[in-house]
């Protein structure tokens, strides 16, 4: 058995009008997220009580309202030449691949390094184990072989489009914990047992950046610039959890 998740506390930052946000500052125009995949970060309080009833009944109707009121002026945007270009590219890769590595076999070792590894108490070897796994089953992951080539249906191609995302938030979420030196909530780290309220009383922010320089730093990973999120405090201050 493998742990899991009944709620995801979503990755897409959001202001408090569900609009999604390139950066701390920048709206990215007509795009709302709400509900899991969303994060307004108003849950400091509360991690798991109330997030759901708050999730979909307060920030889903905000982002209705919000969409309808941005559509009522906004201007016909123009569609690329091709806008399913980087899609079919994507599984025509997946499905004409002819290499020798199986898709479930990397996700099985994917999923054995990260409950290994990346569990809640982990230290910087263990991080820095999990990326070198990662970079591993990228490699692999070029030569997989998909043995449905059909274009309906297509379950086996579905599994391996997933795995490689799968591996790109493996990735993401190990990077920003080893940046992370100190322990909090769900994060432990062995290596810096103590919370950090002076320096880590932030968000952990990370952007898919190809131009990302790469020196072997926890904020240097090839492919992902790290950033922060200020984490703004209201009526109450938050507090060390104890008993």
């Amino acid at each position: 058995m493998f742990p899991t998740a009944h709620y995801a506390m979503g990755g897409i930052p959001t202001n408090i009008e569900t609009e999604v946000l390139q950066d701390n500052d920048t709206v990215v125009p007509g795009l709302f997220a709400a509900g899991e995949v969303a994060c307004v970060s108003v849950h400091g309080s509360n991690r798991l009580g109330t997030n759901s009833l708050l999730d979909i009944n307060v920030f889903g109707k905000r982002a209705g309202i919000a969409a309808a009121e941005y559509a009522k002026t906004a201007q016909f945007v123009e569609l690329p030449e091709n806008p399913v270009a980087y899609t079919t590219e994507l599984l025509d890769i997946a499905r004409n691949g002819n290499g020798d590595e199986k898709v479930a076999q990397i996700r099985k070792e994917l999923q054995d390094t990260m409950d290994a590894n990346m569990q809640v108490f982990r230290t910087a070897d263990t991080l820095n184990q999990v990326l070198r796994d990662i970079a591993s089953f990228e490699e692999r992951y070029k030569r997989i072989n998909v043995q449905d080539k059909g274009k309906r249906f297509n379950l086996d191609l579905l599994e391996a489009v997933e795995l490689g995302f799968l591996l790109e938030l493996a990735k993401v979420m190990t990077v920003a914990a080893l940046h992370r030196e100190e322990s909090r909530g769900g994060h432990f780290r062995e290596d810096f047992p103590d919370r950090d309220d002076e320096k880590f009383m932030k968000h952990s922010m990370a952007y898919k950046d190809d131009h990302a320089p790469a020196d072997g730093s926890a904020e240097s990973i090839a492919g992902i610039r790290l950033a922060t999120k200020p984490v703004v405090f209201t009526r109450y201050e938050p507090m060390v959890r104890k008993y």
